[in-house]
């Protein structure tokens, strides 16, 4: 399923969500012009799960660094794919979610779910040495937040049906409870026994992320006087 817009019509400018998507698109293109130097920012600006969880992992200088990790790390990207993917999701969900948060708390919220969507990571790959990057748990929480606050809202979405495709008004707790459910399982049965069980995808930075986004929306949106 592939969203194509919403129904839900927003009160003010969406200027945090624009900002973040130009902030997440500017970084990605000084990364393809670092060339060969890529490598090594990634593996310092990205999340390494095996540098935080260890006796000498939050030493003064090491806690530094991997607090700055679990920041920088929301605003990286592995490819075009993983970056458009996050900024569509973001573009379609994110300016209501900010219309009823408000500008600063829509902020606040998008970085508080990619810091736990990251712990989240980290403490289900304890021995990992991979680096977990990208804006996926800050998005997944804002489909949480979202969920939360317009279940009933209608998602336009492109479907598959069989070898072609139609568009259909599917209720955002059916389409954003479906995807949780596929995250879910894919985190789940990839948790067992391998070092490095997740492969290429942070199954539990999804979950993480949209778990605390879910809970927390009802606390950061703005109160009506």
């Amino acid at each position: 399923m592939i969203p194509l817009r919403d129904k839900v019509r927003v009160r003010r400018l969406p200027l945090v969500t624009v900002l973040l998507i130009i902030a997440n698109i500017y970084v990605f293109l000084k990364e393809i012009l670092l060339g060969p130097e890529l490598k090594d920012v990634i593996f310092k600006f990205a999340v390494i799960p095996a540098a935080y969880l260890h006796p000498g992992a939050w030493t003064v200088s090491q806690a530094i660094a991997n607090s700055i990790s679990l920041v920088s790390s929301l605003f990286l990207h592995g490819g075009w794919f993983h970056l458009l993917g996050n900024m569509w999701y973001l573009w379609i969900f994110g300016d209501n979610v900010e219309d009823k948060l408000g500008h600063f708390r829509f902020l606040v919220f998008y970085i508080l779910c990619g810091l736990v969507g990251n712990w989240a990571h980290i403490v289900t790959n304890i021995h990992s040495n991979s680096p977990a990057l990208g804006a996926s748990g800050c998005i997944s929480g804002v489909l949480g937040a979202y969920l939360l606050l317009f279940p009933r809202a209608k998602i336009i979405t492109l479907l598959p049906l069989f070898i072609f495709w139609t568009v259909a008004e599917i209720p955002a707790f059916f389409f954003l409870g479906f995807w949780f459910l596929i995250q879910f399982l894919n985190g789940f049965f990839t948790l067992p026994g391998s070092k490095e069980s997740t492969g290429n995808v942070a199954w539990w930075a999804h979950i993480g992320g949209f778990t605390a986004g879910f809970l927390s929306a009802y606390f950061f949106r703005i109160r009506k006087r």
